[in-house]
């Protein structure tokens, strides 16, 4: 069964930095093209940042610059650099396969991120 765990959330002031994690098991990440998600209140999810087997990455125009999406396959594990968070960044992050190239696996719980002016 496949489960993902999130984890790295927490509250930190605009200009700070996380990073968040993503424990996958019963999928392999170094095989799959994943992706960070965040879904804010009142919005729809967005996908934030992607990563493909091959290390291509792409980002949403609204992180560019400051997040980087990163894998280590030996842990099956995807992490999410955030730098220079601002307020806008305050969402439940997700991470979960890119629907572009797969069929979602299972949601996990997220992890929440509160930047504070």
């Amino acid at each position: 069964q496949v489960q993902l765990v999130e984890s790295g959330g927490g509250l930190v002031q605009a200009g700070g930095s996380l990073t968040l994690s993503c424990a996958a098991s019963g999928i392999r990440v170094s095989v799959k093209a994943m992706a960070w998600y965040r879904q804010a209140p009142g919005k729809q999810r967005e996908m934030v940042a992607s990563r493909t087997s091959f290390g291509t990455t792409n980002y949403a125009d609204s992180v560019r610059g400051r997040f980087t999406i990163s894998r280590d396959n030996a842990k099956n594990s995807m992490y999410l650099q955030m730098n220079s968070l601002k307020p806008e960044d305050t969402a439940v992050y997700y991470c979960n396969t890119d629907r572009r190239y797969h069929d979602y696996v299972n949601w996990g719980q997220g992890t929440q991120v509160t930047v504070s002016s």
